[in-house]
């Protein structure tokens, strides 16, 4: 793993291919082997660079990580990797973040997939309070297995090593402490972009599993209605239809990666 110095700790990631760049960004509380049942595939044509956030991985510990944090890494990350723009594939709160760097800086951004993402949510009391109860001390010390599977909704080996080591690193206090921190900053209003989705550019596609609990698939039609010409891929799978059916995924996100690369090609 390499390992790039950003204002919110240490990001860790390992890059595989040549070619287009492609950044994958997982979860709150998961790593970049989330995305291992597709990086191959995306490896062949593309420089793929799978992150591991700031507190999560094998990187340092930081129990003050937030979503902001994470967005703000993201933004100094992509700068380091040169003037080329990148398609972000951004799980959760990676999507929030690969979104945010679309709106604020859309010439680094060729394209965006949105897998289940965090940040399209309207910042309203029930919603502030629902990741009150997420970031809760029961939740964190007696609920998260029963979490963990529910909206993994496990399909396979792949899924089932993830839930091992988002289980694993939920059960140490490092591990809690940056769930819980997390999912208090899903609260904060600069994690809502519902008012700025329109400034967007970027070519979209919004993935979701509609049998994700946490993340419910009507919010993933708002999400695309929200995003200027964003187009929706539902897959029959729980939260990371990556990992859970990696090669429907991939039918519909290479051809979309392949695209957003090529039209900013003949752009430039």
């Amino acid at each position: 793993m390499r390992i790039a110095h950003t204002s919110a700790g240490e990001l860790a990631y390992e890059v595989t291919g040549d070619g287009p760049p492609v950044v994958l960004l997982h979860a709150n509380a998961h790593d970049h082997h989330d995305f291992d049942p597709i990086v191959p595939a995306l490896a062949r044509a593309h420089r793929v660079s799978a992150v591991d956030w700031p507190g999560h991985g094998v990187t340092a510990a930081n129990p003050a990580i937030t979503a902001v944090a994470l967005a703000d890494a993201l933004a100094e990350f992509v700068a380091g990797l040169g003037p080329e723009p990148v398609v972000l594939i951004g799980s959760s709160v990676g999507g929030f973040a690969a979104a945010r760097l679309a709106i604020e800086q859309p010439a680094r951004v060729a394209g965006l997939v949105l897998v289940n993402t965090g940040g399209f949510a309207r910042r309203t009391p029930f919603t502030r309070a629902y990741f009150r109860i997420y970031a809760s001390r029961p939740v964190s010390r007696w609920l998260l297995p029963v979490i963990v599977r529910a909206y993994l909704r496990p399909a396979g080996p792949a899924d089932r090593a993830v839930a091992e080591r988002t289980l694993r690193f939920l059960g140490t206090a490092r591990g809690r402490a940056t769930y819980t921190s997390m999912w208090r900053s899903f609260g904060d209003p600069g994690y809502d972009l519902t008012a700025r989705a329109a400034r967007i550019t970027a070519p979209t596609l919004v993935v979701w599993g509609r049998r994700d609990p946490v993340a419910p698939l009507y919010l993933g039609r708002a999400t695309s209605r929200l995003v200027p010409g964003a187009r929706l891929a539902v897959l029959d799978t729980g939260h990371l239809p990556f990992s859970s059916a990696p090669d429907e995924f991939l039918d519909v996100v290479l051809p979309f990666v392949r695209s957003a690369h090529e039209r900013h090609e003949h752009s430039g």
